[in-house]
């Protein structure tokens, strides 16, 4: 893949219901900010428009070493574990990843039709 290439995972989240609006207010609040803190690209967040309970967040990478060392490195780390990770896990009934290579202006694409902190409709 060119450099210019990034490995974009895109996870769904199924969420218990009605769990929308506080998971949103967790992620904007708690979740973004300390995956920015670890050094994750967040490229897009938010509740799926298609369905009440379906929230989606898409990650960039420089690969597939870099998003499992990363994603590692967080989520094994104390400011998770002993963080919101219990009450965020609470509000998830399952989620799934995809991954897939992106140019940079398809991310840019999705960063500018999709503003995570804006708050949820529907």
């Amino acid at each position: 893949m060119p450099h210019s290439q990034r490995l974009i995972q895109i996870r769904t989240y199924q969420l218990v219901p009605d769990a929308r609006d506080p998971f949103h207010r967790a992620f904007v609040d708690e979740a973004v900010p300390m995956l920015r803190r670890w050094q994750h690209e967040i490229v897009a967040f938010g509740p799926s428009p298609h369905a009440g309970d379906a929230y989606f967040l898409i990650r960039a990478y420089d690969d597939l070493d870099d998003l499992n060392a990363r994603q590692d490195a967080f989520y094994g780390s104390p400011e998770w574990r002993q963080g919101p990770r219990e009450r965020v896990l609470a509000m998830i009934r399952h989620y799934q990843d995809a991954v897939l290579w992106a140019s940079p202006e398809t991310l840019d694409d999705l960063r500018r039709r999709n503003p995570g902190d804006a708050a949820p409709t529907g």
